[in-house]
């Protein structure tokens, strides 16, 4: 009697963790970072022991939850994600360089300036048409400044949310690591357990947003984290966590792995938000090199050519422009009076024009207009083909969520299966209990 009792006990138990393991389930089907629980249901062996020679069950017992994660789904979706998310980062960069290209319009602003070169060709004494040309010199040194200003703040501004990626990442790897100090302490099989190893994997699925990581997983569940691929810096493992910091100097920026103890490491991102914003900021530094060459080889090519030739009062002209190769934001006009443009060949007299016709030849010869419109279209195309390149990884990645969803998260229609079973098999137990108990009555009442 007393071993019926204890079956329909130990029923009851095992159907009441089954149920609530059931409705946890139904309780987080919206969550993505939820993996279904399964309880593990075995009878209790009779024994066959001097009083336990029973060949028949002692009960059930739900010895252990069992967790339906998979590795290779998670790596999968961590490896499509961090794809995506460099992508989607460069190309932010991308229409911020874009924008700043554009907006001194300085391809627009040359042409101007060559145009009213060949102008004032046509009548090299015009007052009128000397002021227009000295006039459109300073629209082109204006756009040469707004367009390497607006370069300058996409930089700051990049360097800015670069370092708070890099402090998120820092925060992530202290987060992982509490977590991986947290699974030694839980008993294994339990609810508790699973629910950290869901933490856990929701924390590695933020981190390769940031960067691309390879992770290990231990024995107890515990995560070890490189950066940038197996051979990596540590990011965070068992006993320690690093730190992780964004850093520039002059047009090089890196990104370090600094370690409790031990020396910093340099490391080059290849996935995640981190990745895209080197990248940027590599395209940032490009194309205000490449614009510093423009300004620097018109500054050379016009007042070369303004030494070579005489101005108005037939005197040697003097520098037009004046410019630094690694600054275009200072790029100036240096001439104050449209006199001293100098429109004619040495000696040539105030109606020759032949400077301005060698200037022509330049304009062609060196390209000024088409090399700034070069950078745009370059960085034109480039930005289409990453969003290209970004609807594919979009499919990738929203595939491998899909899987990861089909091998791991919660089935409604499973669920009120087991709900209905596991209710059932709950009822079945508590009526086992209340048969033993009337059974029991009924022996203690014979007289």
């Amino acid at each position: 009697m007393a071993d019926l009792l204890s079956i329909g006990a130990s029923g009851v138990r095992t159907y009441q963790t089954a149920l609530t393991t059931t409705s946890e389930n139904i309780a987080n089907a919206g969550n993505a970072s939820y993996v279904r629980r399964t309880p593990s249901i075995r009878e209790i062996s009779g024994g066959t022991g001097y009083n336990t020679s029973s060949p028949n069950g002692m009960g059930s017992s739900a010895f252990n939850i069992l967790r339906s994660g998979n590795a290779y789904a998670d790596q999968s979706l961590r490896t499509a994600a961090s794809d995506l998310s460099r992508t989607e980062a460069g190309s932010v960069w991308l229409e911020r360089i874009e924008t700043a290209l554009g907006s001194g319009q300085l391809s627009s602003r040359l042409t101007s300036f060559f145009a009213a070169g060949t102008a004032l060709q046509a009548d090299p004494t015009s007052a009128a048409l000397r002021a227009g040309m000295l006039s459109a010199g300073s629209s082109v040194a204006d756009a040469f400044g707004v367009t390497a200003r607006a370069l300058d703040d996409a930089a700051a501004e990049l360097d800015g949310q670069a370092g708070q990626a890099a402090a998120e990442l820092t925060r992530l790897n202290q987060a992982v690591l509490k977590v991986n100090q947290g699974l030694v302490r839980t008993a294994p099989g339990t609810s508790a357990m699973a629910g950290l190893m869901d933490q856990r994997d929701d924390l590695l699925q933020q981190m390769s947003a940031l960067t691309d990581v390879d992770v290990k997983i231990d024995d107890y569940g515990r995560a070890t984290v490189r950066a940038g691929g197996p051979n990596g810096p540590v990011l965070v493992d068992p006993r320690d966590a690093s730190e992780v910091a964004y850093g520039r100097t002059g047009n090089n920026v890196a990104v370090a792995v600094r370690p409790p103890t031990g020396n910093p490491t340099l490391f080059a991102p290849d996935g995640g938000t981190l990745a895209g914003m080197v990248e940027g900021a590599q395209r940032i530094a490009s194309n205000r090199d490449a614009l510093g060459r423009v300004a620097k080889d018109l500054t050379e090519t016009v007042n070369t050519l303004q030494a070579q030739g005489d101005d108005l009062k037939g005197v040697a002209g003097t520098d037009f422009f004046q410019s630094s190769a690694t600054d275009p934001t200072s790029f100036t006009v240096k001439l104050t009076n449209g006199d001293k443009i100098a429109a004619a060949a040495r000696a040539g007299g105030s109606r020759d024009a032949t400077n301005l016709a060698a200037l022509a030849g330049q304009r062609t010869a060196m390209g000024f207009e088409s090399r700034v419109q070069g950078l745009v279209t370059d960085n034109a195309a480039t930005l289409k083909q990453r969003r290209l390149v970004a609807e594919a990884q979009t499919t990738i990645r929203d595939g491998a969520i899909t899987t990861r969803s089909e091998l791991t998260g919660v089935n409604l229609d499973n669920e009120a299966v087991d709900l209905l079973k596991f209710q059932q098999a709950y009822q079945a137990s508590s009526r086992v209990i209340q048969v033993a108990k009337e059974t029991f009555q009924s022996i203690l009442e014979i007289r």
